[in-house]
C-alpha cells in the first residue's frame, strides 16, 4: 500500500515523496498518541475500556487530516463540528488559546453525551489546523429510565461556546457543565483528559510544522489527499457500473411499538464514483433512535472505506472524494431538532449493513453478511450500599457475531460496526464499579448463521444485581435478524430477558423493555447478542469444519444435522463424523431441492 502511495502522481509541486511520506506517518503517529493519552487519563470506563471517543487533526477549513478512531461512526463527526464552528465564529474570531466546545446533535450527528473540544493551531499568526477530540461522558443530565420524546429531556445542550478564551478557562461555563452532571467527578476528569489530548496534538503538530515549514506541510497534506482519492477511485472502478438496492428494517422506535422503521438503500456506481442515496430511509421517529445528518453520512463513509481502502492511513478527506451522498433532512439519520437522539447509534450501523447488502449483487468478494448491529448495553441504575453513591450504566459490553465473508467465517464476540475498536469489558472491571455480579458470559451456541462460511457467534451474558436497582433496555434488531448472502442463512437475532431471583424469566417481545423495570437484590437480566449471517449454501461446508465447530461448542449436534446435513456421533464428550450418514443426508437434501 505504501509503495502505491509513494508512486502516485504528485499534483502538489515543491514537495518530494519522501517528505510527504514522513509527514503522512507523523500525523498518524500524532493521532495515535492523542488517542493513547485520552485513554490513559479519562475517568470513565466508556472511554478507557470501551473506546467510545475519537481524536483527530484537521486543516484550517475543517477537512480531516488524520483521525484516531475509537468508534467508526465518528468518522465524520469531528470534521463536521469544526466546519460548523468555523461557520459560526468565522476564522477572524478564532484566536490562539481558544478551545471551542459543543455537543449539538445536529452538528456532530450523535447524542448529547458526546462533548467535542476543538483547539485551533496557529503558525506565524495564521490559523493552520485544528486538534480535536470527542468523548462520551457517562452522564450529562436528562431523565433516567424513560423513553425520551425530545432532545430537551436528554440532558445538557451546549451550543457553540469557547470554554477557553485566549488560554484562560471560562470557569462559569465549566460550573454550569459540572452542575448538570450527576457524576461531576467523572465529567470533570474526562473534561481534563480531552483537553490534554488535544493539547498533545497541538504540541506535536506545531513541532512538525516548525521542522518542515508551513508551506511544505500544506503541500504534503494536499498530496496525501490526492493520493488517497486516487486509490479510492481505482477501487470504485473495479465495481461494475449499475444501480443496486436493498432494504431492511429496525424493530420500532420504542414509542410506536411494533411499527417497523424501514431502511431502503440505493447505491449507484458509475465509473470511478459512487452515490449512496438515503432518501428512502424512514422519516425521523418519535422515539430516541434518531441521529443528525452527520451520522447518515458517516454510515455511508464507513461502508465506502470498508469497500475501497480499508487499510489506508491516515483516514482523511481525500479518501471520500469519490463518494456522493443524497440525504434529505428529516430522515431518521438526518433528524432535525427537537428530535430525541439518545439511542442515535443503532440505525446508522444497519444503514451501513444494508449498503453492503445492496453491493453484494455487484462485488460479493468485498462485502460481508449481516451482523448483530447493536451495542447490547442496557442502562442500569441504583444505589451502591457500600459507597452510598448512585451507579449508572456500568458498561458490561460483550460483543456479538459478525457476518461471514465470501471466503471466511464471521468473527465471534466482536463489537458492532458502530463501535469498532470497543473492547469486551472485563467482568472484574465491571463488577468493581457497581454492585453487580456476572453469573456467566459465554458464546451463544448455534447463533451464527449457517453457510459454507459460518457467521460469527453472539454472546450470552447474565448479570445479577447485588442491591435493588432498575434496568432499561433499548436493544434493537430482535425482529430483523442478521441476514445471510448467496444462500447463507440468517443468524439468531438479539434478545433481552429479565431474570428473577426465584428463577422466573420475563422475555421481552423485542430487545426493549416497556419502560424501566424494577429489580430487587438477586434479580437481573440476560443479554443474548445475535450472531452474523452465513455466506453461500451451508450444504457446501466441509463436514470436517462442521465437526470442528461441534467440538468447539459453536454448533450443536442437532444443528449440524439440520442446518449442514452433517451426521455426528456423540459418545460422552467425544464427537466423530459419520461419513456415510452425512453423504446420505446431503444427497437427500439435494434430491429435495431438485
Amino acid at each position: 500500500m505504501e509503495s502505491e502511495i509513494c508512486n502516485a502522481s504528485q499534483r502538489s509541486a515543491g514537495v518530494d515523496a519522501f517528505t510527504a511520506e514522513v509527514i503522512r506517518s507523523s500525523v498518524v503517529a500524532i493521532t495515535d498518541e492523542m488517542k493513547t493519552n485520552l485513554m490513559r487519563t479519562a475517568y470513565n470506563m466508556i472511554i478507557y475500556e470501551a473506546e467510545d471517543f475519537t481524536v483527530g487533526l484537521f486543516d484550517a477549513d475543517g477537512n480531516t487530516i488524520s483521525i484516531g478512531l475509537g468508534l467508526p461512526m465518528f468518522i465524520r463527526g469531528l470534521s463536521d463540528a469544526i466546519k460548523a464552528k468555523l461557520a459560526h465564529w468565522g476564522k477572524e474570531n478564532i484566536h490562539p488559546g481558544d478551545i471551542l466546545l459543543t455537543n449539538d446533535p445536529q452538528v456532530m450527528g450523535s447524542h448529547l453525551n458526546h462533548m467535542i473540544f476543538s483547539l485551533p493551531i496557529f503558525h506565524d499568526g495564521a490559523l493552520i489546523a485544528f486538534s480535536s477530540s470527542m468523548g462520551h461522558w457517562q452522564d450529562v443530565g436528562g431523565v433516567l429510565g424513560a423513553v425520551t420524546r425530545d432532545i430537551f429531556s436528554e440532558g445538557l445542550q451546549m451550543p457553540f461556546v469557547k470554554i477557553f478564551k485566549a488560554g484562560k478557562q471560562d470557569m462559569e461555563l465549566t460550573e454550569i457543565i459540572r452542575s448538570n452532571c450527576r457524576l461531576p467527578h467523572f465529567a470533570m476528569g474526562d473534561f481534563r483528559a480531552q483537553i490534554a489530548a488535544i493539547r498533545t496534538g497541538e504540541r506535536r503538530l506545531t513541532r512538525l510544522i516548525e521542522r518542515y515549514g508551513a508551506a511544505t506541510f500544506k503541500q504534503s497534506i494536499e498530496l496525501i489527499f490526492d493520493q488517497s482519492e486516487k486509490l479510492a477511485r481505482a477501487a470504485v472502478e473495479k465495481i461494475p457500473d449499475g444501480v443496486y438496492v436493498a432494504e431492511s428494517f429496525m424493530d420500532d422506535d420504542g414509542v410506536n411499538i411494533g411499527k417497523h422503521i424501514p431502511i431502503k438503500i440505493r447505491v449507484e456506481v458509475k465509473a470511478d464514483e459512487m452515490t449512496v442515496d438515503l432518501s428512502g430511509v424512514s422519516p425521523q421517529v418519535a422515539g430516541p433512535y434518531n441521529s443528525g445528518a452527520t451520522a447518515g453520512r458517516s454510515a455511508s463513509e464507513v461502508a465506502f472505506k470498508f469497500l475501497t481502502t480499508p487499510l489506508l492511513l491516515p483516514i482523511n478527506e481525500g479518501s471520500f472524494r469519490p463518494l456522493k451522498i443524497n440525504l434529505p433532512p428529516g430522515r431518521v439519520v438526518s433528524a432535525t431538532k427537537p428530535a430525541p437522539v439518545r439511542t442515535w447509534m443503532t440505525v446508522p450501523m444497519t444503514v451501513a449493513d444494508t449498503i453492503f447488502k445492496a453491493l453484494a449483487q455487484a462485488c460479493p468478494d468485498n462485502v460481508l453478511a449481516g451482523h448483530h448491529a447493536d451495542l447490547a448495553a442496557p442502562r442500569t441504575f441504583g444505589l451502591d450500599p457500600k459507597s452510598g453513591r448512585s451507579f449508572h450504566f456500568p458498561p458490561m459490553l460483550s460483543g456479538g457475531g459478525w457476518g461471514a465473508l465470501s471466503d471466511t467465517d464471521g468473527q465471534n464476540a466482536t463489537f458492532c460496526i458502530n463501535d469498532g475498536d470497543t473492547h469486551n469489558t472485563p467482568v472484574e472491571a465491571g463488577e468493581g464499579r457497581a454492585p453487580i455480579f456476572v453469573s456467566y458470559r459465554k458464546l451463544r451456541q448455534d447463533s451464527g448463521g449457517p453457510g459454507k462460511f459460518r457467521g460469527g457467534l453472539g454472546v450470552a451474558q447474565e448479570v445479577r444485581l447485588l442491591s435493588a436497582g432498575s434496568v432499561l433496555s433499548a436493544m434493537e434488531r430482535a425482529l430483523c435478524p442478521p441476514w445471510g448472502l448467496y444462500g447463507g442463512q440468517e443468524a439468531l437475532a438479539n434478545r433481552f430477558t429479565v431474570v428473577r431471583k426465584d428463577g422466573a424469566v420475563e422475555p421481552m417481545k423485542t430487545g426493549k423493555t416497556p419502560g424501566v423495570i424494577a429489580l430487587q437484590e438477586g434479580d437481573g437480566f440476560l443479554i443474548e447478542v445475535g450472531g452474523g449471517g452465513g455466506f453461500w449454501n451451508a450444504m457446501e461446508r466441509n463436514p470436517a469444519r462442521v465437526l470442528a465447530d461441534v467440538r468447539s461448542g459453536y454448533v450443536s449436534v442437532a444443528a449440524a444435522r439440520a442446518d449442514y446435513g452433517v451426521a455426528i456421533r456423540q459418545s460422552g464428550r467425544k464427537f466423530e463424523l459419520d461419513v456415510a450418514a452425512t453423504a446420505e443426508l446431503r444427497g437427500s437434501r439435494r434430491r429435495e431441492e431438485i
